[in-house]
């Protein structure tokens, strides 16, 4: 059992945080994902047939975001949200990458609906995850650098277990230590909005469409849900 919990300072500076957790267990990321790969195809066409177009700096729910990144000392220009850079990325390429199955599906997920997302592999997580301020002695190793080693600045909001920071700024990098894998057989996605009043009915429907995405691969799935009331869940 793994516990996610947000920070009575993080829900005190947001109290619009709403964070959707959707664990699988079982998951199996070697046989084919037919609905992901039609997802991120459906995507793809209706961006190149002019009739839907990722959310930009300008949208509410990504400009929500850089409000939150300037709070905390970063430059959301120079380091984006992960929705940010990723729907960026979708609307000068035309393709969204294909990393792997699970990664497949939260990325198509959190581009359709313009919220941040992403996932740790809970076998490699060390006691609880927290949602908090960085004091600056933490450690960070980033995806794909294993011999890199960062410190994030005191006052960053960060995911971090035991172990180290499992997501820098917020959302904009996860961890080398437990990414997802096509081997990743324990998963907690995360669905995020800074918006509750008006996109928990994003979240919750982004939640869904994840979940009906994991369900033919894992024996099982469930959705927790944070928020400043609720700010902790045991998975």
């Amino acid at each position: 059992m793994c516990t996610f919990r947000l920070s009575p300072a993080v829900a005190d500076a947001f109290p619009g945080t709403l964070v959707a957790v959707v664990t699988a267990t079982g998951l199996r990321g070697r046989e084919p994902w037919p609905a992901t790969g039609t997802a991120l195809a459906d995507l793809e066409q209706r961006l190149a047939d002019g009739t839907w177009a990722p959310a930009d700096e300008s949208d509410p729910r990504i400009e929500a975001w850089h409000s939150a990144y300037r709070s905390f000392g970063t430059n959301p220009r120079r380091v984006r949200p992960s929705v940010d850079a990723l729907g960026r990325r979708l609307a000068k390429k035309g393709t969204l990458p294909r990393i792997n199955p699970a990664v497949d599906s939260y990325n198509s997920v959190s581009v359709r609906h313009g919220l941040p997302a992403g996932a740790f592999d809970l076998d490699h997580v060390t006691g609880a995850v927290d949602i908090r301020h960085a004091d600056g002695t933490e450690t960070f190793t980033p995806l794909g650098e294993p011999g890199t080693v960062e410190h994030p600045r005191a006052g960053e909001i960060v995911y971090t277990d035991a172990a180290g920071v499992l997501t820098r700024h917020w959302n904009h990098r996860d961890a080398h230590r437990t990414r997802v894998t096509e081997d990743s057989a324990h998963v907690a996605f995360v669905l995020e909005t800074l918006r509750a009043a008006f996109d928990a009915h994003l979240v919750e429907t982004a939640a869904s469409e994840l979940r009906d995405l994991l369900i033919p691969h894992a024996d099982r799935t469930e959705v927790h849900l944070l928020t400043p009331e609720r700010p902790q869940a045991a998975l």
